[in-house]
């Protein structure tokens, strides 16, 4: 039993697809096929069932597959302490954000972050928080920033920043004459919205659930229409089709040139940004190099919190 086997087992297992985990562990297939049946015969058990375009795991292959991957991420902690024994803040770290994140905080950070480690090499991967959270559980990356509601076995988390949300409208829409909108207003309106699997849908729909179609009374002319992105959807606002929710920070003096901006009432509707890790990471220095760059960051209207506590080492 090799690392190689274990790796190329987990990777079946993930994409439910020997090509396609072939291709992720950047071997043939006929080499990765031969050395899961190996492991296979050598364990004399069926890890997985093959079908016609189909993998599944046996139920003894879920926890030879679970065990597995917990022994590729000690592999990688046996690494990581090597390199923290030489810099914590040396080597690269693979840093994982969410799509409404990423634009809007890494012109700030990064500058900050090689400021203050110009060691240590970063690996970005923009996602979905739910890809990304397997990403760190499978020790695919090092760090996430994301927003919560996020909890995850196994992950430890710490508030960065809260960032309130606005509403975005055409020009001339009749909603200008109003200084702030009121959440339930969005019900009376079409509704741009990101496409389901993007977190900041959901934050929205927690701040109006009317806007869930499911939940619009018989006869209403509400409609939520989607868009790819948060620039899409700027666009298709600035075009007339309809309205918006904006987290604050991606606003620009662009967008106000083209749309007009209103901050919500009060309560006004907030996403927190949080810091993700696996608790067992060794390297906690990159985690609060990452962090600090994150409070140095000019980001406008968010409320930093509590910055004078370090990176917690979780027990």
């Amino acid at each position: 039993m090799t690392l190689t086997e274990l790796r190329y087992i987990v990777a079946v297992a993930r994409e439910r697809h020997f090509g396609r985990a072939a291709n992720s562990c950047f071997v043939s297939q006929p080499t990765l096929s031969v050395a899961v049946k190996k492991l296979e015969d050598e364990l004399g058990v069926t890890l997985f069932e093959r079908a016609a375009g189909e993998v599944t795991l046996t139920p003894i292959g879920e926890r030879v597959v679970e065990q597995a991957q917990r022994v590729l991420e000690e592999v990688q902690v046996v690494k990581q302490l090597a390199e923290q024994g030489k810099d914590p803040l040396a080597g690269a770290l693979r840093l994982g954000i969410i799509y409404t994140i990423s634009p809007y905080l890494l012109p700030h950070l990064i500058p900050h972050l090689r400021e203050a480690a110009p060691q240590m090499q970063i690996l970005l991967e923009e996602n979905y928080t739910g890809r990304l959270a397997e990403m760190l559980k499978q020790g695919e990356i090092d760090v996430a920033i994301l927003a919560e509601p996020f909890h995850e076995p196994g992950i430890a988390t710490q508030a960065v920043y809260d960032e309130p949300f606005v509403v975005a409208t055409p020009k001339g829409h009749h909603w200008e004459k109003e200084r702030a909108i009121d959440a339930s207003m969005l019900a009376e309106e079409n509704v741009l919205l990101l496409s389901p699997g993007n977190c900041f849908r959901d934050h929205v729909l927690q701040t109006c659930p009317d806007l869930n179609r499911e939940s619009l009374p018989t006869g209403s002319l509400q409609r939520t229409l989607q868009g790819s992105s948060l620039t899409t959807i700027r666009h298709m606002v600035a075009g007339g089709i309809g309205v918006t929710v904006l987290p604050a920070t991606s606003v620009t003096a662009a967008d106000e040139s083209l749309l007009s901006i209103r901050p919500f009432t009060e309560p006004v509707p907030t996403r927190r940004v949080v810091l993700a890790w696996r608790r067992n990471f060794p390297r906690l220095a990159a985690v609060e190099a990452v962090r600090n760059a994150m409070l140095a960051s000019d980001l406008p209207e968010v409320t930093f919190l509590d910055t004078q506590d370090p990176v917690p080492v979780a027990a």
